[in-house]
């Protein structure tokens, strides 16, 4: 995409400006982090502009500016593969989306990806593409944020099917705007042990809320009471390879099972529902009605990971492929297991924090005109 006008950012947390502002120049003439509407109006924007908000963000007046000047509002996310260490640990994203429709947690209305995966036409050289990626990414045990370690999951299952169950962060956005009659981490444990009786359920504690960053910790004797076992140290993708099913509510985690072939059943809306991939159970929301068609997962694939997202290069200070940002993503993963310290990025609540301190202090200490902040 060409950059073209200013890109003026509303409500950025000053880290955040500080980590996504070369990213964000690359996107546009001239990047300009602006505290509220009224300091953005203050810019006098107009058809040319584009007014970026923060995920589900709308503050204040918002509408009002978009309406009265012309600009093109785009919400800015994560991608799905988007780094080696966890957003909440302030670490720079290789990849976001830049969505003029909405957003993809926000199932209440169509998303920039909710469109391509209702419109676009799959046709055999991108779905080999996305064949291709995904199995990049199976091979290599790719996820989100890559900072679990890579020992094998233990438990004991005996014969019985094994559903994995990954925990959310309660107070996220993709539960607000997708969630279903299952809200709570432990509503989803009770929905799928009376679903399955017969499994051996496991449940998996969300990274960031195992991390002590983001808050809904299910106390693990109240986990107990409905899951046969809490994981906390093997991997999501290490689970997966031991699972026989995935019940989720709009975790991440049910587009990783996908990828590799896991049966994933849904009790919210996340993008990847309602295309004929999974079990879902959040029945009579109104999404549904614009989720007819029916894709392949390469389809899925093709559009959540090619066509959706951005992937930066922080080397080179450019956008790049995906295939090349998930090859140094892996690299990385890689090189930090095979270092003295292989959970550094996980382990160590102090050394985190100063990781972040350090962040916080570069973003303070930056020029008013460097960071192009109002």
């Amino acid at each position: 995409m060409a950059a073209t006008g200013r890109l003026i950012a509303i409500g950025f947390r000053r880290w955040r400006a500080w980590n996504l502002g070369p990213l964000l120049r690359a996107e546009a003439d001239a990047v300009r982090f602006v505290r509220d509407v009224a300091a953005a109006r203050r810019l006098r924007p107009g058809p040319r502009d584009r007014i970026a908000v923060w995920g589900a963000t709308s503050p204040a007046g918002l509408e009002h500016l978009i309406a009265d000047t012309a600009a093109r509002l785009v919400r800015i996310e994560d991608g799905f593969i988007r780094s080696v260490g966890l957003g909440s640990d302030l670490i720079v994203p290789q990849s976001l989306v830049f969505d003029a429709c909405g957003i993809y947690f926000d199932a209440t209305r169509a998303s920039g990806l909710e469109h391509l995966l209702a419109t676009a036409q799959f046709d055999a050289v991108l779905t080999a593409r996305a064949a291709a990626l995904r199995a990049q990414i199976v091979a290599r045990g790719l996820t989100k944020y890559n900072v679990e370690s890579d020992a094998p999951a233990q438990w004991d299952s005996g014969t019985r099917p094994v559903v994995l169950v990954p925990g959310q962060v309660e107070s996220d956005a993709s539960i607000a705007c997708g969630g279903g009659a299952v809200r709570t981490n432990q509503a989803l444990l009770r929905a799928v042990r009376a679903a399955r009786p017969d499994a051996f359920v496991v449940y998996k504690p969300h990274p960031d809320v195992m991390s002590g960053n983001r808050r809904g910790r299910l106390a693990e004797a109240a986990a107990l009471r409905m899951a046969d076992h809490v994981e906390t140290r093997a991997s999501i993708i290490a689970c997966l390879a031991r699972s026989d099913e995935v019940h989720t509510i709009t975790s991440l985690a049910g587009f990783d099972a996908l990828l590799r072939g896991v049966p994933v059943v849904t009790w919210g809306v996340p993008f990847y529902a309602g295309w004929g991939l999974t079990d879902d159970r959040a029945h009579d929301h109104p999404a549904w009605a614009r989720r007819g068609r029916r894709l392949t997962l390469d389809a899925l694939t093709a559009a959540a990971l090619l066509l959706y997202p951005r992937y930066w290069d922080p080397l080179a200070g450019d956008f790049t492929t995906a295939e090349a940002a998930i090859a140094a993503i892996a690299s990385e993963r890689d090189r930090l297991r095979a270092s003295a310290a292989p959970d550094r990025l996980m382990r160590g609540f102090w050394r985190r924090q100063l990781r972040k301190v350090r962040v916080l202090v570069r973003a303070a200490c930056a020029d008013k005109g460097r960071l192009g902040r109002d």
